[in-house]
């Protein structure tokens, strides 16, 4: 009964906090904390056995690490190799030896505590970082890609960091349990197992249960590879998230992939929950309210390091300002491998108990407060830098005389610009974004930062000389004012404009383009991928081509009869409804009668 009390306090707790958390806009990983402070040790106390929840939830984190490795081929773990071991390395070496000197020179701490708290804070937390930047859909971003080679190196620095620590006990390591290059041997071992098992022996097994066809046996053995390379790699005295990570990496080219990703993605989300209740259950606010002052600057001071430590070396290496930024915020709290070296520093008597609690206690703050000072970051601080940046001074072109003016250099008018430029016709592309101004002529285009919408500008780009003006950007109320503008003041110039939707078409239209020279962009790419879509299905080609030609025609006409009544929604509803069942009766009446539908 107590364990089934337990289960229900801790779901109850996440299912209140989660969902108010999100909502304020803190993210589900702060919530999760909060959820264990309120029920943990130092709230309410309804739930107690914070060591035993810990062990428990960190599968939570070795199932993250395997869905990781399963989107890791090993050929683009190769081409990661700079990020990974130089950038990498390079953080946690200047990151701890920052953070020893401070330690050892101004916190007092002794030399062996200084340098495992300066090591063991310049972890991050992989469980924590990854959710929190997949939440804001930054993981594919060069955000993500630098935030997760940074990880990535960081739990492989676990392995020797772990293995080393007897030596900076008082007698060197000599009363040690184990010889630390023997500990060493053991790990290398573990992982030649594991790898040689995931290239020969897991597939084979797999490809074994699938021709069962028992699903559920499928996912059994799925959390028997992940539980299994984690504990035979734990044995070694490593990383347990390290060996699931391995394994995932094995795994990421075989046709299971997709469903192991499936089938493991529940277990990780809620035992990374569990992980993250249990990290905040386990936070020492006895220890806050002793010395709040001194552990308030520990933490600042952690994050403050690391962060910078980040940035610079991002900045240095060619990353913009912006991603340079997140990726420092996001990684400037400790993490869950700081508790796993404390722990095993305390077990060799290397470190005391006191002192392992009161840096536990840090990396447990520095991780709530995280989020916190991203979510500040991205509603106060980034907007005004990218407005300063946005402020800068118009670009000054050259006095050309282009036949074309893109307006708008997106992924249309980078299109349009292509072709162009294939066949040697001049053009001159204007875009209001500075980034993607600056983004695009890394790859050797022309293109200038000003504001198209302004007839000086346009002048200053050649307009009184050009034959035709493209107009490829987003915003629909200034597309239609620029139509209007340049019709009224260059009479002479052919205007073609991009359009979203039917109605950006019809307000096009209102301005007076005609509806040739206004091209949806997706009708295009839609249909053709339609048309193979219909092949596929056995079609013939020609019949295939014939039924997306009759459907474009068609598409066209109603545009026309639409546009009179594009103001009346009711009534493009109704028009809309019709030309579908017209276009039904026109392809029946069309097909053979041998494929006609029997009706009625």
């Amino acid at each position: 009964m107590g364990d089934l009390f337990t289960i229900v306090i801790l779901l109850s707790a996440a299912v209140l906090a989660v969902p108010v958390a999100k909502k304020i806009g803190l993210g589900s990983v702060l919530g999760y904390l909060a959820a264990g402070i309120i029920i943990g040790p130092a709230a309410l106390g309804i739930v107690t056995d914070v060591d035993e929840m810990l062990h428990i939830s960190e599968f939570g984190v070795v199932m993250l690490l395997f869905l990781i490795g399963l989107e890791l081929k090993p050929s683009r773990l190769w081409v990661m190799r700079h990020a990974v071991f130089g950038i990498g390395g390079a953080q946690v070496l200047v990151t701890a030896t920052a953070l020893t000197a401070i330690g050892y020179g101004l916190i007092g701490f002794s030399l062996p505590i200084a340098v495992i708290g300066g090591f063991g804070l310049a972890l991050s937390s992989t469980a924590f970082v990854l959710p929190m930047l997949a939440e804001r859909d930054l993981l594919p971003t060069q955000t993500g890609r630098d935030g997760f080679a940074l990880l990535l190196f960081q739990d492989l620095a676990i392995i020797p960091l772990v293995a080393l620590l007897p030596l900076l006990a008082p007698d060197g390591g000599a009363t040690a349990d184990a010889d630390p290059w023997r500990a060493v041997g053991e790990a290398v071992l573990a992982l030649l197992l594991v790898f040689f098992g995931g290239r020969f022996l897991i597939r084979p097994i797999f490809r074994m249960v699938a021709a069962s066809k028992t699903h559920e046996i499928f996912i059994a053995t799925a959390l028997l590879v992940v539980v299994g390379t984690a504990t035979l790699v734990h044995a070694a005295g490593l990383s347990m998230s390290l060996g699931a990570f391995i394994a995932g990496v094995l795994l990421a080219d075989s046709e299971y992939r997709h469903e192991l990703q499936v089938d493991i993605e529940p277990f990780k989300g809620l035992l990374l929950g569990l992980f993250f209740i249990a990290i905040g259950m386990g936070l020492r606010l006895d220890l806050l309210a002793q010395s709040p002052v001194r552990l308030l600057l520990m933490i600042l001071g952690l994050m403050a390091v690391k962060a910078l430590v980040i940035y610079a070396l991002l900045r240095g290496t060619g990353r913009k300002d912006a991603s340079a930024r997140q990726t420092g915020l996001a990684l400037a709290q400790g993490g869950e491998f700081g508790f796993v070296l404390f722990q095993q520093a305390v077990a060799d008597k290397v470190m005391g108990a006191a002192d392992a609690a009161e840096l536990s206690l840090i990396v447990t703050c520095s991780m709530m407060l995280t989020p916190l000072l991203f979510a500040a970051h991205e509603r106060w601080v980034a907007p005004r830098l990218v407005e300063a940046d946005a402020a800068r001074e118009f670009d000054a072109m050259p006095d050309e005389t282009p036949e074309v003016i893109i307006c708008g250099f997106g992924r249309f008018g980078q299109v349009v610009g292509r072709l162009l430029s294939a066949r040697r016709i001049p053009y001159t592309a204007l875009e209001t974004n500075a980034k993607q101004v600056d983004f695009i002529r890394q790859y050797g285009n022309y293109v200038y930062y000003g504001d198209p919408t302004r007839m000086e500008l346009l002048r200053v780009a050649g307009i009184e000389e050009a034959r035709v003006v493209v107009i490829a950007f987003d915003d629909i109320a200034a597309a239609v004012k620029l139509v209007t503008e340049v019709q009224q003041h260059f009479p002479h110039v052919t205007l073609y404009a991009r359009a979203r939707n039917r109605r950006h078409v019809y307000l096009l239209m209102e301005a007076g383009l005609p509806p040739e020279n206004v091209l949806r962009e997706a009708l295009y790419s839609s249909l053709v991928m339609g048309e193979r879509i219909l092949t596929t299905l056995g079609m013939t080609p020609a019949e295939a081509e014939r039924t997306a030609r009759t459907f474009r025609d068609h598409d066209e006409a109603m545009i026309l009869r639409q546009f009179a009544v594009f103001q009346d929604e009711a009534e493009l509803i109704r028009t809309s409804k019709n030309a579908a069942r017209e276009l039904m009766d026109l392809f029946e009446n069309d097909a053979p009668p041998e494929r006609r539908s029997r009706r009625g």
